[in-house]
């Protein structure tokens, strides 16, 4: 693609532009923002967006480059400070938008370069612009581990200096000016003793480069003075102000560099390789204890339906029909809009919005439809998009989707308090850490202490396309993405956290691999110095239902979802029962997160069709007895309706 890169002057900047020339993409121009002379603050602008120090150097930055330059002033102050961007006109993130819309006219971009590695703030704001501009952004330094990174900067000789100070242990005198490979081993001492974010994503220091692989021309510091701009005892805020500067041509130059290998790391190790005796005889390490139900036996009845709201805001939806009939003149995009009319129209009877949607599953006739049918749905919901499950499974003729839902309404009170407030992990950057969105979903959404994650498939997440090696290797990395987004929204938390797990496969043969490759990384994701501590791993983290369905997005073979809970997972409650009624043996798993605020059940009859539940608790387990009655009266029902072994919702 042809890509303008956001650059400051500083390393990541300079290195997120590497990484877009490694992936294949053509740097074609530079934007900045500077800060305007009549302010006064002509070198350190208090802005939360954007690195201003330096910036009179930046016109010799794109004369190393050779590259056009486009500049703005920053005329707006942070007016929107929230962790969801909305437009607002006096916000220096407008001032992005017009600058970045007069170099998509000007040259044609189609992408924009990005050296966010972990604010938000940034990413979201930055991430808004393009979407209204209709630019993807490319940020492959995106939640890199910063030691590594910082590494791999200095290897690819990127050439950069400290600027500015501004965090304990860093002195004005000392450090000012020094390069990174001087600094490396301080900032790493830093970071083991202080906590100090190796590549000064806290705003300890600040860097400009003088010369990195792709400069035709390298920056020569003449002359430059020390500006104090907090002389704080403890940790003294301090920049350097460029005097004179000059470009020097360089002995040896070429248009081809080297960059460290592609860092989404989508391959799996010898440790991660299953056993040859697993792979061919899975049938006796994990019996398949479901089966799928045929096209002829569903009794289709589904009407729009909902629970009773609880007192903590949750409320379900089920029974979102699109209609679908081509003898009818009806297209596809029609039938679709029509489905969520409806479903607007009855939540809005019930006093919600589309907006209170935390949670979605969308079951497809057929996959062929999802492009079509992600059209729409994209204009149905805002900035924050729901979480989502979307895959293919047996419908009669004459329906395109079914939806399911699990709603949360911010204005109900509990014990005189506001619920939790709904927080959003929605990255649509093309990064190294995990796919960004592929459809109008959030990656996750949490409430309290409940994280609902949308489906993960493989796909490498510089590319966004599907990962080869087979079902282990997608399995594999599926869910690693899947652990990367739990870890970005609660940093400690890992798949012990898991309180339910559903994963999705193409072939009853992969059912045994899934169920393998979910103990591994159970196993592995936390080193557990005492082994009598989590004896049944499964049971603390929650249960794993493995469902076989006709096709998963982009041709997948195996898909996760999962939901978890920020809690103890060694403090949660756990029972297992089996029950008898008019000949129905009903085998009952039940796991309580420690916070008690939701639950998992896991429910199999004599014919071994499984079903997963999630319940969101209002009070103590023992409603559990009152819930396993009303399954126990219902069962039939419920598991009449259960198409292919989906998870009744």
């Amino acid at each position: 693609m042809r890509v303008v890169a956001l650059i400051s002057g500083g390393k990541d900047s300079c290195y997120n532009m590497m990484q877009c020339v490694a992936a294949g993409h053509q740097i074609v121009a530079l934007a900045n923002l500077r800060p305007a002379e009549s302010t006064g603050q002509t070198d350190e602008l208090d802005s939360y967006m954007y690195q201003t120090v330096g910036h009179h150097a930046i016109e010799l930055y794109a004369d190393a480059l050779d590259l056009p330059l486009y500049r703005c002033v920053i005329k707006g102050t942070t007016v929107n400070s929230g962790r969801v961007y909305t437009a607002c006109q006096e916000d220096e993130v407008e001032d992005l938008y017009h600058l970045l819309k007069l170099v998509k006219d000007k040259e044609g971009v189609e992408a924009v370069s990005v050296g966010a590695i972990l604010s938000d703030y940034q990413r979201v704001r930055v991430e808004d612009v393009c979407r209204r501009l209709s630019l993807q952004p490319l940020a492959y330094l995106w939640r890199r581990k910063q030691e590594i990174l910082l590494k791999e900067m200095i290897s690819s000789n990127i050439q950069a200096i400290i600027i500015k100070v501004a965090a304990f242990g860093l002195d004005p005198d000392k450090h000012l000016g020094k390069t990174l490979d001087q600094m490396e081993p301080y900032l790493l001492e830093l970071s083991e003793k202080y906590g100090v974010h190796v590549c000064g994503e806290g705003g300890e220091y600040e860097t400009f480069t003088l010369d990195c692989p792709l400069f035709k021309k390298k920056i020569v510091v003449d002359s430059a003075k020390v500006v104090v701009h907090s002389a704080d005892a403890f940790a003294p805020v301090a920049y350097l102000r460029f005097l004179k500067l000059h470009l020097e041509n360089k002995v040896e130059y070429s248009d081809m560099f080297k960059v460290s290998s592609c860092s989404c790391d989508i391959t799996c190790n010898d440790g991660d390789i299953l056993p040859s005796s697993e792979v061919e005889e899975p049938q006796k390490i994990i019996p398949i204890i479901w089966k799928s139900l045929k096209h002829n036996s569903l009794d289709f009845t589904k009407t729009f339906e909902s629970s009773g709201k609880s007192r903590n805001g949750y409320q379900w939806f089920s029974g979102i029909t699109a209609h679908f009939l081509p003898s009818e003149g009806k297209t596809t995009q029609e039938a679709t809009r029509e489905a969520f009319s409806s479903l607007q129209a009855n939540m809005t009877s019930l006093g919600l919005k589309l907006k209170d949607i935390i949670l979605v599953h969308l079951y497809a006739k057929n996959m062929k439809d999802f492009n079509v049918i992600n059209s729409v749905y994209v204009t149905e919901f805002d900035l924050c998009p729901p979480a989502r499950v979307c895959v293919e499974t047996l419908l009669p003729d004459g329906v395109l989707f079914c939806i399911d839902c699990l709603a949360h309404s911010n204005d109900i009170a509990t014990d005189g308090m506001l619920s939790d407030e709904k927080l959003v992990l929605h990255v649509q950057s093309i990064s190294h850490w995990a796919p960004a969105s592929i459809g109008p979903y959030s990656q996750s959404i949490k409430v309290g202490d409940v994280l609902y994650c949308a489906g993960q498939i493989a796909l490498v997440p510089c590319t966004m396309q599907l990962v080869s090696g087979g079902i282990w290797t997608e399995g594999v990395v599926a869910l690693r993405h899947v652990e990367r987004v739990l870890q970005a929204m609660s940093q400690k938390t890992v798949l012990h956290h898991v309180i339910t797990a559903s994963c999705y496969v193409t072939d009853s043969k992969h059912v045994p691999v899934a169920h393998s490759i979910w103990q591994k990384k159970l196993k592995e994701c936390k080193k557990i110095e005492d082994s009598e501590t989590y004896n049944d791993v499964a049971t603390e983290c929650g249960m794993l239902t493995v469902v076989v369905v006709s096709h998963l997005p982009k041709d997948a073979a195996i898909e996760w979802h999962v939901i978890a809970v920020v809690d103890d997972p060694l403090q949660r409650k756990h029972f297992a029962t089996k029950m008898l009624s008019e000949g129905f043996q009903i085998d009952c798993e039940f796991v309580e997160s420690s916070s008690a605020s939701c639950a998992s059940i896991s429910l199999r009859n004599f014919q071994k069709t499984a079903m997963q539940v999630l319940c969101l608790l209002e009070l103590s387990s023992r409603r559990m007895s009152l819930m396993l009655e009303y399954y126990k009266q219902d069962c039939k029902k419920t598991l009449k309706n259960t198409w292919a072994g989906r998870p009744q919702l």
